[in-house]
């Protein structure tokens, strides 16, 4: 029995965005589901805009979505030799011929062909002729004239296409390099990549790939095309949109396990479940189960995942990934609370741990100015008693827990028959800045004493200014 083994096979001219994770990880699940290898292949034949750092991009994003490759990567421009080879064991068999037609001349039988109304191909004028090399002389494949390619795709079904809608495509450019059709087949061949899942941009493409594997005496992959994923107008997905890398999600604030939990539901299901960690995945998936049509992207339904994996993921694990936030945002982690104690006060309040970060820069930096609006509806000559009260019954307490302090403000509040919000607020005003926090006995214990009780003097000493310019 053959072993299922699939690849992931991105070009590094740009970043690993959505669709391509997506692609990656259905391939990674269709290997894993059925206890096969998982292979990563850069195909960086198009020397002019494949980049090392595109292929950092792409390595650094499957590494942090956690989708390891059991063999790679393995990069094409390392193979040339081996194209070279299997480019000379089709013409000695007959099945590839050199072409001298020049650029001017493909370009006017393009021209006329379209003016025609009819398809541009190439019409074969060098096919039979025994041409001599020139400095604009490629490779053509020897594609039947007759008959049709057929395949069971394992997303959309039966799909045939007639030889006669295809031409002798170009498998080696005047400089010897090879092309994208031909070396994926040569790498597909000796990799012995069982499965092939990609988008359905590349269906025009399978025919001209199986009918090389045909002429090669290989037995073709089985193809699965997935449909496109759509911006939430219905048009493809593309920078427009504010389609980004893979990276940047990560920089933004999101977990791996929210956005691979919302790539797979981008065109697959199972029930009415939406919440799947990746071994769930690989239990559940099978490609039959793809939708056939495209998938519409939307932020919203990405951000419910990411606060719920916020929520439910280990705090430790959580908490690694808010430190990665912390360094983007320059916030030394030193002067504060220990992380996986901000992690389960703060996971209710946000969506990204960006804003879990940003929202817990209080705690570790002191500020200079109160929020205006926030000051001036709390801090005021009224506010002035409660405040000194708190902060005198703060400073004698020794068990700094929020327990405590919970306590420390009920009794307060009690010994000055005020409601627990005529102090809470003013106090969250005071120790935080503003008046958004979460509840305050958490925000006190987390910010710590020394700075509660510095931060209360310069509320008082607000007021006391506010007071002597003759605020109310």
């Amino acid at each position: 029995m053959m072993i299922t083994r699939t690849r992931f096979a991105p070009s590094p001219t740009g970043l690993l965005h959505v669709g391509g994770a997506r692609t990656a990880l259905f391939s990674y699940l269709l290997a894993k589901a059925e206890g096969g290898k998982f292979v990563l292949r850069i195909e960086d034949t198009d020397l002019e805009r494949s980049s090392e750092a595109s292929v950092k991009e792409i390595l650094d994003g499957m590494t942090w979505l956690g989708l390891d490759w059991d063999e790679g990567p393995i990069f094409q421009t390392d193979r040339f030799p081996r194209y070279k080879e299997v480019i000379q064991q089709l013409l000695a068999a007959d099945k590839a011929y050199q072409c001298c037609c020049s650029k001017d001349r493909l370009e006017k039988l393009r021209e006329q062909q379209m003016a025609a109304g009819i398809k541009p191909r190439y019409d074969g004028k060098c096919r039979d002729n025994k041409t001599s090399d020139t400095a604009e002389s490629v490779i053509r494949f020897r594609n039947p004239h007759t008959g049709s390619v057929a395949w069971d795709d394992l997303v959309r079904g039966p799909i045939s296409i007639a030889n006669a809608e295809l031409d002798d495509l170009v498998i080696a450019r005047p400089d010897g390099s090879p092309t994208y059709n031909f070396t994926v087949v040569v790498d597909d061949i000796d990799m012995q990549i069982s499965d092939v899942i990609r988008g359905d941009d590349h269906i025009n493409n399978t025919p001209r790939q199986i009918n090389i594997y045909h002429a090669l005496g290989a037995q073709p992959p089985a193809f699965g095309h997935v449909p496109m994923i759509l911006g939430e107008d219905g048009a493809r997905l593309s920078k427009r949109h504010g389609a980004v890398g893979v990276t940047q999600y990560r920089d933004d604030g999101y977990l791996p396990e929210a956005l691979l939990n919302y790539l797979v539901r981008l065109g697959w299901s199972h029930g009415d479940e939406e919440i799947f960690s990746l071994d769930e995945m690989i239990k559940l998936f099978k490609i039959s189960d793809v939708n056939k049509k495209p998938s519409g992207f939307n932020t919203e339904k990405l951000n419910w995942l990411n606060q719920h994996w916020i929520r439910t993921l280990p705090v430790e694990q959580v908490a690694e990934a808010l430190a990665y936030q912390f360094k983007l945002l320059g916030i030394d982690q030193s002067s504060g609370p220990a992380l996986i104690d901000i992690v389960p006060v703060q996971a209710d309040r946000v969506k990204t741990l960006k804003e879990m970060a940003e929202q817990s820069r209080i705690l570790f930096e002191d500020f200079t100015e109160f929020d205006a609006n926030a000051a001036k509806k709390n801090l005021r000559p009224v506010s002035r008693e409660p405040l000194t009260k708190i902060r005198a019954a703060l400073e004698s307490v020794n068990d700094w827990t929020a327990e405590v302090l919970h306590q420390t403000i009920i009794d307060t509040a009690e010994s000055m028959d005020l409601k627990m919000g005529k102090i809470a607020q003013p106090l969250r005003v005071a120790v935080c800045g503003s008046g958004v926090s979460p509840s305050i006995d958490k925000t006190l214990w987390l910010v710590g004493k020394e700075r509660c009780l510095r931060r209360i003097d310069m509320a008082l000493e607000y007021i006391s200014k506010r007071e002597a310019a003759g605020g109310g």
